[in-house]
């Protein structure tokens, strides 16, 4: 069986690649798994579950169930804490708050995570996790120490740090529900630093938003809150698919 990992890899080496985030604690297994169908009509290509607060087990197995019965795609876990982990998932984000002040959320989480995640089976995808100001509820509840969005210096750090540790993925994030996402420059600076794919999520709300991310510098956008009071997410995540694809080829071409 192919890794998750793997095919994500293979995947990025034909354009830019969507995914898209499940809270479990908005709403219920039937309504995420209805999500997370319509998500892979439009072209999503992997479905990530999880939230910062409110996941407990119940939800989070509950979750994973029904959103694995209702799609083909890797279904990945987005962990909030090492105690809340199932096996109903393809892999899980094994994730590292790089700019936290707090060894626990550094490492320590980590940690703890890591018997169990072998236990059950589940592929762990190392993740390189910054976060940028305003940070939300993470950024409160990581003890994060912000990343600015003007000087990109010390994201560009923490991002060749990402790399240098041997991490597949490097996550941007300007927190959740976050109402502006991160500028060009800023996703540019990293990518001028690093070769691991760069995944960028936080404040994306229109497919034209998804699109300028990967002309900076993405590879992979994931978008949650812009989807959870769609009507027709299908045609939506479509919309957006479809801008990535033009932002890579426009990027491409100014590449060569």
């Amino acid at each position: 069986m192919t890794s998750v990992m793997r095919g994500l890899q293979d995947r990025l080496k034909d354009g830019p690649v969507h995914i898209t985030l499940i809270d479990p604690d908005k709403q219920g297994p039937s309504a995420a798994a209805s999500v997370a169908r319509s998500s892979e009509e439009g072209g999503t290509r992997i479905v990530l579950v999880g939230g910062t607060t409110g996941v407990d087990q119940e939800k989070l197995d509950g979750t994973l169930a029904a959103v694995r019965d209702a799609v083909q795609v890797p279904v990945v876990i987005f962990p909030a804490a090492s105690e809340v982990i199932s096996g109903n998932a393809d892999a899980i984000f094994f994730m590292s708050l790089m700019n936290s002040r707090d060894v626990r959320f550094v490492v320590g989480e980590a940690a703890r995570a890591a018997l169990p995640i072998t236990k059950l089976g589940i592929e762990a995808i190392p993740v390189g996790y910054l976060v940028f100001a305003p940070g939300m509820l993470v950024g409160r509840i990581g003890d994060v120490e912000l990343l600015s969005r003007e000087d990109p210096m010390r994201a560009m750090e923490y991002a060749r740090a990402c790399q240098l540790f041997g991490m597949d993925l490097c996550y941007l994030e300007g927190g959740s529900g976050v109402s502006a996402q991160l500028p060009g420059t800023v996703i540019r600076a990293i990518r001028s630093v690093i070769d691991i794919p760069l995944v960028v999520g936080g404040g994306i709300r229109t497919p034209e938003q998804a699109g300028e991310a990967v002309l900076a510098g993405a590879d992979i956008v994931v978008t949650g809150t812009m989807l959870e009071r769609e009507a027709d997410v299908a045609s939506t995540v479509r919309k957006v698919v479809d801008e990535m694809q033009l932002a890579w080829a426009q990027r491409k071409a100014g590449s060569c």
